[in-house]
């Protein structure tokens, strides 16, 4: 393992990430008090810093969008049944803040590239599809860092180590045919999407699966996946949903037990010398706080490993 530098892990985060979407489950408002939690704790504030999302264009997210679904997100031309199927209520906001979260896991990829670590403090939004959005995601935004990544000449092959309660199955059909891209995915099998394209290692738990059992899955596999796959990058989503507390799942992972595989998998990262862009992803405890407090130990972990 290489010696720790002193270079600030960034942080990637843009106020548009807060959508007025009413009493809907999905808690934008995480993403302004997360910010505010960074910026309390000294460790992580001094350790930091926080930068916006790239610019990015139309071209960039067609990349790995249709045409015709970017022109309806634009023109604000979806159907009733499209609208439904995205189970979020739509707006252009909500258009312009998945615009600019593409931007941001662009970012961080890119400087996870020159700096070993960084985190977004969004992201993750991996059931949408090439032609369509659902289950609150409208963009693919770790696909779309990806093809942009690939298109520049960055990088070649990416490793996506999805810890989301979810598959991640617009993620999977992305990539499906594509041997430069591993897709992993650990996840609550009787659970949402019910339509689970394959991805190139799909985990699926029994309900009420414990932290022991979740951790070991993942102990397993992953540092097995890194040294065969040999990625340039790894896009990790850091879902705060299989905790046990979640309103959406029924896993039965502790608070304890998502540090410790957020540990692991940044380690392994670093251990084996492949730069890892962070998205947060999913998360929806009764308890707004709890979701923030897991997010909030992600982002601790990854600074502590990396400086």
């Amino acid at each position: 393992m290489s010696a720790k530098t002193s270079v600030k892990i960034p942080i990637i985060y843009s106020e548009s990430y807060y959508v007025d979407i009413g009493s809907h489950i999905f808690p934008t408002s995480k993403y302004r008090i997360l910010r505010k939690r960074i910026d309390e704790d000294e460790f992580v504030r001094e350790k930091s810093e926080v930068v916006p999302p790239q610019n990015i264009t139309i071209e960039d997210i067609k990349t790995v969008h249709t045409d015709e679904y970017i022109e309806k997100l634009t023109a604000g031309t979806l159907s009733a049944d499209e609208v439904i199927t995205l189970e979020v209520p739509f707006s252009s906001a909500l258009v312009k803040a998945f615009i600019t979260c593409c931007g941001g896991t662009l970012r961080t990829g890119e400087l996870a590239l020159t700096r070993g670590a960084a985190i977004h403090l969004g992201g993750g939004f991996h059931h949408a599809f090439p032609d369509h959005g659902e289950g609150f995601c409208l963009l693919n935004d770790v696909a779309v860092s990806i093809r942009c990544l690939q298109k520049r000449g960055r990088i070649k092959k990416a490793l996506i180590i999805d810890c989301d309660l979810h598959q991640g199955n617009g993620t999977a059909f992305i990539f499906r045919s594509d041997e430069s891209v591993y897709t992993f995915s650990i996840h609550q099998e009787n659970n949402y999407p019910f339509y689970k394209p394959k991805s190139d290692m799909d985990i699926g738990l029994k309900d009420f699966t414990s932290t022991k059992e979740y951790l070991g899955r993942i102990y397993d596999n992953i540092p097995k996946i890194i040294y065969t796959f040999k990625p340039e990058i790894i896009l990790y989503l850091a879902g705060a949903d299989p905790f046990a507390g979640d309103q959406l799942g029924s896993l039965s992972v502790s608070k304890k037990g998502l540090r410790e595989r957020d540990n692991f998998i940044i380690n392994q990262a670093r251990s084996s010398s492949v730069p890892i862009a962070i998205t947060l992803a999913g998360g929806y405890a009764a308890r707004r706080d709890d979701t923030v407090e897991i997010h909030f130990a992600t982002v601790e972990e990854c600074v502590r490993v990396f400086t």
